[in-house]
């Protein structure tokens, strides 16, 4: 303490430690969540949760829940999900992909329809989650009435959105969130100056882009839209 004291005033310290907690917090957040390709997305975090299993290189098995926003085939890969899938796995998807799923033979209560109009919180394994429409406002690729999504998670008393494949819209403007997971890559999705003014205005305390650097979208995508974000937003890059 004498050492401190010599070093900082009480409100440097001050300040100290409250920088010092908010890097922690910061911490807590993006432990346990990878970005393995594209807009597959795995978090661990006493479940474990994949978001649209994609380009997946390992065997993990190890999903607790498999979370699908669209059918198109680098969301929706039957190829990826056995690589990640258990006999106990929950299945959440829109109403086409989860129709899909049960041809595969799935046991039906083990799969839970994602209605893109369904506002209430729901839990699965103690895992909350809530429905948000994602789709094109300017392009013919994901049309609304598709019915597909992203998902907004709470684990620990944090808040993730994964926007899914989806330009900004008037749902997506109203999300309120810790850490948001965008797509950057444009054509299909926003660009990375559109995903960055959905992030400015959403403010979230994280933003990690997502959906570049294999079907669409460039390393550089993602650079320019962390470069974007305001100045008390931090960008995240997984995709190296």
């Amino acid at each position: 303490m004498v050492e401190l004291e010599s070093r900082f005033n009480f409100r440097d310290l001050n300040l100290y430690s409250h920088s010092y907690i908010y890097i922690l917090k910061e911490i807590a957040m993006l432990e346990g969540i990878e970005v393995i390709t594209h807009s597959c997305i795995r978090i661990d975090k006493g479940k474990i949760i994949y978001f649209d299993p994609y380009n997946i290189n390992q065997n993990y098995n190890d999903a607790d829940i498999i979370f699908i926003t669209h059918s198109h085939y680098d969301h929706y890969s039957e190829e990826d999900i056995e690589k990640v899938k258990t006999d106990k796995t929950i299945y959440v998807a829109p109403r086409d992909v989860a129709e899909k799923i049960l041809e595969k033979g799935i046991d039906i209560n083990k799969i839970v329809i994602a209605n893109p109009n369904d506002t209430a919180i729901q839990n699965i394994k103690d895992i909350y989650f809530e429905v948000v429409p994602a789709y094109n406002v300017n392009k013919k690729f994901h049309p609304k009435e598709n019915g597909w999504v992203g998902y907004i998670l709470t684990i620990e008393g944090m808040r993730y959105y994964i926007a899914g494949d989806t330009d900004i819209t008037d749902e997506n403007k109203k999300i309120k969130c810790d850490v948001a997971f965008v797509p950057v890559g444009g054509t299909y999705t926003m660009t990375c100056d559109e995903a960055s003014e959905l992030v400015n205005i959403i403010k979230p305390k994280i933003a990690i882009p997502i959906h570049y650097g294999s079907v669409v979208g460039t390393k550089e995508d993602a650079n320019i839209f962390i470069k974007l974000l305001d100045a008390d937003i931090i960008g995240k890059k997984f995709m190296i």
